[in-house]
């Protein structure tokens, strides 16, 4: 039994185009042939293998480019050929050989040991082939640079040469002598010149004169005019090269066989190296497959399953990257527990893609490629895939449409099995509906019994309650909008769809009378049915759309808060080493007036002053000392009482957006004043005006100047703007307030910049500016978009890069990334 089913199952799924893309990106026959032998494998160990290789050769084209990528030739007919005693390898063949052999030693030379920790697979592969260097070198000896036999390939070789060399200027020499005599005596056209006819040196003379010029005429021209003459002089020396030219012939298939004589020993592992590098052409071209479609290797388990995010058809991305549109992509789970998805939805709605999907993804994969999903995707491996899809009727067989898909259905009862998916594309159509989804149902449950994995799309209603009320079958939906009447082409998992008949009839503009009596034919409480699934639908969307917003809020709330407690914390160890410096300096002074103290002590002594002055001085100084003392450590506390009290006040704000409802009412209980962040407030102990920064049931904190306080609630009142301003006279920006726009400017800051189409005086002042709040926000690398053109703006900017000290390199971008249309700068940070 087949492992696929059925026999074109490549075509109905697309991997036929999957295999074409991959052949395009080949550089040899070599490696086109292995594509063309890539095969279905349900082997876990099998599988597993070619996709790591191909894996690890996708990160040799992000990291290494220069892997060797040339001379993959196929020569491996020449060595079969020569297997045979006496039997030669010609010479566009041996050229071919070496050039392989050298692409060979490269690819061996690149996983040197360094690189064969990161690319273990492929290294393993280098183990087994075998560089003959002598075998080279011997090719060398005869062959030169263009791959022509060298005339020192071998004495003989060398002498024929020359003596060939030498008749061949002694019959120009001559040739010249009677053409310029026929040319004097009229013969011939005063602009005539030596021509070549069947390998042989001729004078081209007039007809009317052939045969005045002793010869044999080879050769007329189309009018007739010209004949073409040998002198007889020169026919035996032409004869002589040409007996020449075949001892050359014979001397040159002597050395070839002499070389194929050492080569045959060795045929076997030249083979196989060059199924190597035939090899190492076909993983590259799947690893550029994959590398450009952004494929991954999936999380691989040797059983069914099915659990991917994010999963892209590949052929559907290219069609609509042509037509400049985003894909949708598609998230799907199978288990034990789930096994089967029955996909409902409108038509056109992207049912039978998902259903394609999955079919050729599964597909790719057990033909050894990665596939384009997200990372953290699992996948399984299974032993058969079945697919229905299309129309199958057969003339010759005398099948229907609906006798197909129930000979199908056959196959897939008799042979499916918990290793078996099937593929199952608008189940139960192609006869009466009533009988259609009877039998329908009645085949889910066979597969549901025979634990047979599925996706299965239909638009029966009595397929929708059996999967709601059967275990290992699960419902699935396509989205739709039904306020603009579009399908959304988003696969939910969980509930069945509505198929929107009525509602895509009302708006290709069907009759309201038509659609009046089909909802009385069909019943009132279908049509209800109908209905509440479209609502449910659009609630659903409607409240996932508003969740995704309130996460994305949230999310931005905590890295705000994120950005100002470490800025908090900066600026806590930027006062501590203010401080810290501070009491140095103090001490430094405190030392140097204690010296002068001292000796001011001293000459009182030595005058004889009184002793209790002297004292009282003293006293003096380590009173002032110990004050320096105490304010520092004073001040580091309130620091961090400060610090501690903010930190409370952030947990209470997280509180308070996690439950909105009941803090508004602990509020109202309270009576909270109506205080908001920002208002202009009076402490009314300390009687000074400042801005409310943060407020609670109790306390609220005020930025009076450049000071924080903390206050409690009924020691603040509002004052007015005009009374704010009155009592504040700014000098400037508060510190709070320069650490907001900071912050704000760090957060959008975008560490690259587009130039396009500006003019040099344009755009460097813009790239200044890029670089000095790089510099200041500490981002290390930045591009700079300016396309290639004439390559004028490129060459200016960079000409004022060299120009900053704080540029410490800049180059060209990938050209995966836009090569030398973008540059890449790295900041000395």
């Amino acid at each position: 039994m087949e492992a696929t089913y059925p026999d074109n199952f490549e075509l109905k799924t697309g991997f036929d185009r999957i295999r074409e893309l991959i052949d395009n990106k080949c550089i040899s026959e070599l490696g086109k042939e292995y594509v063309q032998n890539m095969r279905f494998s349900s082997d876990f160990d099998t599988v597993n293998r070619q996709i790591s290789e191909t894996d690890e050769f996708m990160r040799i084209l992000r990291d290494f480019p220069n892997f060797p990528a040339q001379y993959y030739f196929d020569v491996r007919e020449a060595l079969q050929r020569i297997r045979t005693e006496g039997r030669f390898i010609e010479t566009n063949e041996l050229f071919d050989l070496k050039r392989a052999m050298d692409t060979m030693r490269a690819i061996v030379h690149f996983f040197d040991q360094e690189k064969a920790k990161f690319f273990p697979l492929l290294n393993a592969k280098t183990s087994q082939i075998r560089i003959y260097p002598f075998i080279a070198e011997r090719i060398e000896a005869i062959l030169d640079k263009t791959g022509n036999i060298c005339d020192n390939a071998s004495p003989e070789l060398a002498r024929i040469r020359r003596e060939i060399s030498s008749i061949e200027n002694s019959i120009s020499k001559r040739l010249q002598s009677i053409l310029k005599q026929a040319q004097h005596e009229g013969w011939a056209d005063g602009d005539a010149s030596i021509a070549i006819r069947d390998g042989r040196a001729v004078i081209p003379v007039l007809s009317g004169n052939k045969r005045k010029l002793k010869g044999i005429v080879y050769d007329e021209s189309a009018t007739g005019k010209t004949a073409y003459v040998e002198p007889t002089e020169i026919v035996e020396m032409n004869n002589e090269i040409r007996e020449l030219e075949y001892a050359e012939r014979r001397e040159i298939v002597a050395i070839l066989v002499a070389v194929s004589n050492d080569i045959r020993p060795y045929i076997d592992d030249l083979i196989y190296g060059n199924e190597f590098i035939g090899e190492m052409d076909f993983i590259r071209a799947k690893a550029a497959w994959s590398v450009e479609f952004e494929a991954i290797k999936p999380e691989l388990y040797n059983k069914s399953i099915i659990d991917w995010d994010w999963a892209q058809h590949p052929l559907l991305r290219l069609s609509l990257q042509r037509e400049k549109r985003a894909i949708v992509p598609l998230n799907i789970r199978l288990t034990e527990e789930n096994h089967i998805l029955l996909i409902s939805g409108p038509n056109a709605g992207g049912k039978s893609v998902c259903l394609k999907t999955v079919g050729l993804l599964q597909f790719m994969l057990q033909n050894g490629l990665p596939l384009p999903l997200k990372e953290g995707s699992k996948a399984g491996i299974f032993n058969q895939l079945f697919i229905d899809i299309g129309d199958e009727q057969s003339i010759e067989n005398d099948l229907s449409t609906y006798s197909s898909h129930l000979m199908n259905m056959k196959h897939f009862v008799r042979w499916g099995d918990e290793r078996t998916l099937v593929l199952i594309d608008e189940f139960g159509t192609g006869t009466e509906p009533a009988l259609g989804g009877a039998i329908a149902e009645a085949i889910l449950h066979k597969l549901t019994e025979l634990k047979t994995f599925g996706v299965i799309t239909s638009h029966y209603s009595n397929l929708k309650h059996f999967a709601t009320s059967t275990p290992g079958i699960i419902n699935g939906a396509m989205l739709y909008d039904s306020q603009h009447m579009n399908p959304l082409f988003i696969l939910e998992i969980g509930k069945p769809g509505s198929s929107f008949a009525f509602e895509i009839a009302r708006k290709i503009g069907l009759p309201e009378d038509i659609l009046n009596e089909a909802t009385e034919k069909v019943g009132k409480k279908h049509i209800d049915l109908d209905r509440n699934l479209r609502a449910i639908t659009r609630d659903k969307y409607y409240w996932e759309t508003k969740r995704q917003k309130i996460r994305k809020v949230e999310k931005e709330v905590d890295e705000m808060a994120q950005i100002y407690e470490k800025e908090l914390r900066e600026a806590s160890q930027l006062r501590k080493e203010i401080l810290k410096n501070a009491k140095e300096e103090a001490r430094q002074i405190l030392a140097s007036a204690n010296k002068q103290i001292e000796n001011v002590i001293r000459e009182i002594k030595e005058s004889q002053a009184e002793k209790e002055k002297v004292r009282l001085l003293r006293q003096e100084l380590e009173t002032l000392k110990d004050e320096s003392n105490s304010d520092v450590i004073n001040d580091d506390r309130l620091l961090a009482a400060k610090m501690e009290k903010r930190r409370r006040n952030e947990e209470k704000r997280r509180m308070n957006m996690q439950a909105p409802e009941l803090q508004e009412k602990k509020t109202n209980d309270k009576n909270v004043p109506a205080f908001e962040k920002g208002d202009n407030v009076r402490a009314i102990s300390q009687d000074a005006v400042g801005e409310l920064v943060d407020f609670s049931e109790k306390t609220a904190v005020v930025a009076i100047g450049n000071l924080l306080i903390t206050t409690s609630i009924e020691n603040i009142e509002k004052v007015s703007g005009k009374e704010a301003r009155k009592a504040i006279r700014p000098k400037g920006r508060s510190s709070l307030a320069m650490t907001l726009d900071y912050s704000e400017r760090r957060l959008n800051f975008k560490p690259e910049i587009d130039l396009r189409g500006m003019r040099a005086d344009e755009a460097l002042p813009k790239v200044q500016a890029l670089i000095d709040e790089a510099y200041m926000f500490e981002v290390p690398q930045l591009r700079i978009l300016h396309g290639k053109g004439n390559g004028i703006l490129k060459e200016m900017i960079r000409n004022y890069l060299r120009t900053e000290s704080i540029v410490e390199s800049f180059r060209d971008e990938h050209v995966q990334f836009g090569g030398a249309g973008i540059t890449v700068v790295q900041l000395r940070i």
